[in-house]
């Protein structure tokens, strides 16, 4: 069982969360089948995420057996056999997309099949393409994002899709560069690592693109609290005091990538980190307090 549990990574449902976005700062959260419909999608995409998962262990078993961490994966470490790892991924890609369709719910239906059908050609080929790769893990959260706003209902801020698509741009990238160095030799290095993709990215070539993302993270996010749209949807026009509680979180991350050799789990990261995690509290409480009053 706790092969099984490994094996599905509950751990990464956080970025699951994508799919709550819309639903949170569309106010949707007083209407019942909204809230319905994105309970719905948010499951859809844990069964979905655990299904890429267990499919992409499957396909990399090989590689993930000579990897120094990677080789105590479940089925590359043989705890989970070949024969279960196949029935487990049929089961979770039936389950993934079976149960918005059982619940009347197309679009979300719709959206987690696209997903799906992303990270398959992500698994086979696109990972082994320098920048398309992190392109498709951004793409990833965009269809969660997409699936918990247009396919319910919820028309999404510009902003808010222009901010969530360059932080997941920025966490991207900055994953590649953690991986780079976490990686024995380099990024030149084939031994120590498994994604081949790495000796297409340098340091220095990441230093620049997470250094863009994080200020057009920073920069869409301000103009979301500044927008005359925000302020309707929130009755409020200080949601601008945000953005330093948003830059210090979006630094700290940086910090923790350069000097602490975190990056290469985001979700870990961000929830293991003090500072981090009194940043989030506290960008929080001042929403709820903004929106209220």
């Amino acid at each position: 069982m706790n092969a099984l549990f490994s094996l599905l990574r509950p751990q990464q449902w956080l970025k699951n969360g994508f799919v709550l976005i819309g639903l949170i700062f569309s106010h949707g959260w007083s209407d019942p089948q909204l809230v319905f419909a994105v309970g719905v999608g948010f499951v859809a995409f844990c069964l979905a995420s655990s299904a890429v998962y267990v499919l992409n262990d499957y396909h990399d078993r090989a590689a993930d057996a000579i990897h120094p961490k990677k080789r105590h994966r479940a089925i590359a470490s043989g705890r989970i056999g070949l024969p279960a790892a196949r029935a487990l991924i049929a089961v979770l890609f039936v389950s993934a997309l079976g149960l918005p369709l059982a619940c009347g719910l197309w679009p979300v239906a719709l959206a987690v099949a696209g997903y799906l059908v992303l990270n398959i050609a992500y698994t086979l080929r696109l990972k082994h393409k320098v920048l398309v790769d992190v392109f498709c893990i951004a793409t990833g959260f965009m269809i969660r994002l997409a699936c918990g706003t247009y396919a319910v209902g919820i028309i999404p801020s510009r902003w808010m899709l222009l901010c969530s698509f360059m932080l997941t741009l920025f966490l991207g990238f900055a994953k590649r560069r953690a991986e780079i160095v976490a990686a024995p030799g380099g990024a030149a290095s084939e031994q120590g690592s498994t994604r081949m993709v790495l000796r297409h990215y340098s340091p220095q070539l990441l230093d620049i693109l997470v250094a863009i993302t994080a200020s057009a993270t920073l920069l869409a996010y301000g103009l979301y609290t500044v927008d005359a749209e925000t302020a309707a949807l929130h009755g409020t026009q200080h949601l601008i005091i945000t953005l330093p509680i948003v830059t210090f979180g979006v630094f700290r991350y940086i910090y923790l990538l350069y000097r602490g050799g975190s990056g290469e789990e985001p979700g870990r990261d961000l929830l293991g980190d003090n500072q981090i995690r009194i940043a989030v509290l506290a960008w929080v409480a001042v929403v709820v307090l903004l929106v209220r009053t």
